[in-house]
């Protein structure tokens, strides 16, 4: 599934060096603003103890981690929707992905500088929701002229279409994201196609010096405060003791490094597992002598449709999945002996896929 979540934020709050962290690409990380030019992809492997845990069980010859797309985006400035900086790349690059990963930066180093002058993250998330709010609003206005012609020659499409973009306009006009407005699922599929910035998921993401890792600070108390009607999520990651992690090269000396700082997991890997949230995706596992593969799919799809991220042919010729709770295989300890108690469960195109659940599809073409 080519799923992405963009990073964004100011510049200079520590986007790329958490893209490095995140990935094996290098974004340039330097001290001055548009030192990402153009958005750098990173395919990161997506950490999951299940999928560790079935491959003791197995023992097989590979084992295959799912993945998401995590894109470094130009930071942005005052004035972006009008074109200031790189505003109209930001905006487009930032339009092709599928969620919002937004770095604002909560730490005092007088090294680096902010563009404003100070640190006030709660200024700077206010910017670039400004920018991409007044970017939203050009494009439902733009909208609006041709729906009210035809919905006042009696189109009803277009009538409901206007009705739901009115409902933005006011939204927007009030300093609203698109994603306060509440629309029912039938609503949404009517304006599909807008595609609007302020609409998509957002996770926001306070970067900290070290001594804050585990607590916070002022500033991420501000933040917190902030985003509390948003229904967003909130992670706090401190990337330059990230950038340290991520050159070690053992597992034990990771371990040790985080248990020094007081934390029991990364904050890059509580981020690769929120963005992965984020984006309402899955993972639903295969699993033998040969491989243990962990496959991603989007919550509420069914079993065809999920047989279908395996092969297209799996999903055309679907007859019926074989489905293994992981709690039971991890009890049990094989396949066989699911099988022998019954703890194999035989479902057809209607069965809603769990996540964690192992799978054996059975098809024909």
């Amino acid at each position: 599934m080519a799923l992405q979540c963009g990073i964004v934020g100011l510049p200079n709050v520590g986007k790329s060096t958490l893209f490095n962290c995140l990935s094996n690409a290098r974004a340039q990380a330097a001290n001055f603003p548009f030192c990402t030019i153009e958005p750098n992809v990173g395919v990161i492997t997506v950490p999951d103890e299940r999928l560790m845990k079935l491959a003791e069980i197995d023992n097989p010859k590979r084992v295959v981690p799912t993945t998401i797309e995590i894109v470094d985006i130009a930071g942005l400035v005052k004035g972006a929707s009008k074109g200031e900086g790189l505003g109209n790349k930001f905006l487009a690059n930032i339009r092709n992905t599928n969620a919002i990963i937004h770095v604002l930066r909560c730490f005092e180093n007088e090294n680096i500088t902010h563009v404003d002058g100070t640190v006030d993250p709660v200024r700077d998330k206010g910017i670039i929701d400004t920018e991409l709010q007044l970017k939203d609003l050009e494009t439902i206005e733009n909208r609006i002229g041709k729906c009210q012609k035809q919905a006042t020659a009696g189109d009803k499409i277009a009538k409901r279409q206007y009705d739901i973009l009115m409902q933005y306009k006011e939204a927007l006009e009030q300093g609203l994201s698109a994603r306060t407005v509440e629309l029912t699922a039938e609503e949404r599929k009517v304006v599909w196609d807008l595609n609007l910035l302020t609409d998509k998921p957002v996770l926001y993401v306070c970067n900290v010096d070290e001594a804050s890792a585990v607590t916070g600070n002022v500033h991420t108390e501000a933040v917190r405060a902030a985003i509390a009607s948003e229904r967003a999520e909130m992670l706090i990651v401190a990337a330059s003791a990230e950038a340290d992690i991520a050159e070690l090269e053992s597992y034990e000396e990771r371990q040790l490094f985080l248990q020094d700082m007081g934390l029991e997991e990364s904050g890059v890997s509580r981020l690769i597992k929120a963005a992965y949230r984020l984006l309402d995706l899955q993972t639903f596992f295969t699993t033998g002598a040969d491989e243990s593969r962990a496959w991603t799919f989007r919550r509420g799809m069914k079993a065809p449709e999920t047989a279908g991220v395996i092969h297209s042919d799996f999903e055309r010729g679907f007859i019926r999945a074989e489905v293994i709770k992981y709690a039971d295989y991890v009890e049990l300890g094989s396949e066989r002996a699911c099988r022998d108690v019954g703890k194999i469960g035989i479902e057809g195109k209607e069965y809603v896929v769990e996540d964690g659940d192992i799978m054996h599809f059975l098809f024909n073409v």
